[in-house]
């Protein structure tokens, strides 16, 4: 492969990748040109394909919702060539070696991209080793209700005592930052205001209980020496406690998401369920904060966190946010719609690569993932930056074509993925048969 943009470690130059057994073996001058079938990307970019490390397949159990075949395909639409599984909403969730030879067995022959998993941290948990021994990448666990009865949130103390094991393992602790006791208090909004209105979900999950959750999870990767890592953070406020942790050397990082960079409460309508995660979208003024977060590296990278559910469990005719699921389908736009936004702040694709490949890459351990080096697995995507369109959520390869995206005008558009050399999506379509690989923890 060659193309005039190709992004590596070194910045964006003309390249030549040579690939053999779905390896890259050599990167070299454009002018020197590799032997054999030769695909040219000409002015479009040629990037390592996108390491997703926060996406809800819940297949077992759930495969209504969202399952292996379908979010790989969209995975590779939007040039994700390895996304990390979580835990929930699968039934049984990953929380024992039993249930994590359960999901490996429901994915087997479906994926149309490398996939990995993430073990769970729930009340007694009792597989955590067992579970690492098997190669899953970390463990999750929520400080708050998961929306789930079969993944049960912890209590500090819990945490405290999980994240020991983990610390004896050298494992990854992933947390649902947001604080119990603050949601249980601003509950109430619902009862007080219209359970339509954007503004009333906003208050029943404030900034506060991301604060005090991040402090809280700070503190404890400090008393136990493990490793932590914030998923989803949406909120500013939470950033000074996780500047000063990393400040006083706390083994902490954090993630965002495209939703809270590129949407805004301002822009939700009352009603409008498709926009209801947790923890919610903010506003316009706290969006910006998070990209200022992400470009000084206080934010280590993005993730979709792709969490859809099936059209009727987002209530779309009553529109109530009370009861609303609240998860965005969006695996197959990350790299789209973070793009739009990053490029209006002077951003290049060599930003959005460490963002969404190489940050996610290295912080779970794939080392041969994440970049356009020879040794590295052959895991590409070419895109057009200067390609506009609006996304039609009915064309999305994800299962349910429910997404808050719909409609939006976007910048940035896949024509290809490659996986271990590989075309695997190429115009609008998947080509060939699953080649997808089911991955293990490296040290495994």
């Amino acid at each position: 492969m060659r193309g005039d943009q190709v992004v590596t470690p070194d910045g964006i130059r003309p390249a030549a990748i040579s690939i053999s057994d779905g390896i890259i073996v050599a990167v070299t001058a454009i002018d020197e040109r590799p032997g054999g079938r030769v695909v040219d990307a000409g002015r479009l970019v040629v990037a390592p394909g996108l390491v997703d490390i926060h996406v809800h397949v819940n297949e077992p159990g759930r495969t209504e919702w969202e399952g292996f075949a379908t979010a790989t395909r969209a995975a590779a639409a939007g040039g994700v060539t390895t996304l990390i599984d979580m835990p929930l909403n699968s039934v049984p969730p990953t929380v024992t070696a039993t249930a994590l030879h359960a999901k490996r067995a429901a994915a087997e022959g479906q994926c149309h991209t490398d996939v990995g998993f993430w073990g769970g941290i729930v009340p007694d948990t009792d597989d955590l080793e067992a579970l690492h021994a098997a190669g899953v990448f970390g463990f999750k666990a929520f400080l708050v209700d998961s929306g789930v009865d079969e993944f049960g949130a912890v209590t500090a103390p819990q945490l405290e005592d999980a994240m020991r094991r983990l610390e004896a393992l050298d494992a990854l602790t992933l947390v649902h930052a947001e604080d119990a006791d603050v949601i249980a208090a601003a509950a109430g909004a619902f009862d007080r205001a219209d359970p339509r209105a954007y503004r009333t979900y906003l208050a029943s999950r404030p900034d506060e209980a991301e604060r005090r959750a991040v402090e809280r999870v700070a503190q404890l990767a400090e008393a136990t020496g493990a490793r932590a890592h914030v998923l989803h953070l949406s909120s500013a406020e939470a950033l000074a406690p996780l500047r000063a942790a990393v400040g006083r050397g706390v083994q902490i990082t954090a993630e965002t998401c495209p939703h809270y960079l590129t949407l805004t409460a301002e822009e939700v309508p009352d009603g409008a369920t498709a926009f209801k995660c947790a923890p919610p979208i903010r506003s316009a003024a706290n969006s910006e904060q998070l990209w200022t977060a992400l470009t000084d590296g206080t934010l280590r990278l993005v993730a979709s966190d792709h969490c859809p559910c099936p059209a009727d469990l987002k209530y779309p005719e009553k529109g109530d946010f009370a009861r609303a699921w609240g998860g965005i389908g969006s695996l197959e736009l990350g790299l789209a719609v973070v793009w739009t936004r990053a490029r209006e702040r002077g951003a290049s694709p060599v930003d959005l690569t460490r963002w969404m490949s190489t940050a996610p890459a290295e912080l779970v351990g794939l080392s041969r993932k994440g970049a356009i080096v020879a040794g590295n697995d052959a895991d590409l995507v070419i895109w057009d930056p200067d390609a506009s369109e609006v996304i039609d959520g009915a064309k999305l390869q994800q299962r349910h074509p429910v997404t808050p995206y719909d409609g939006m005008r976007v910048q940035g558009r896949v024509t290809a993925t490659y996986l271990r050399g590989e075309l695997v999506y190429e115009d609008g379509k998947i080509v060939g048969p699953p080649l997808g690989r089911l991955l293990a923890r490296e040290s495994a």
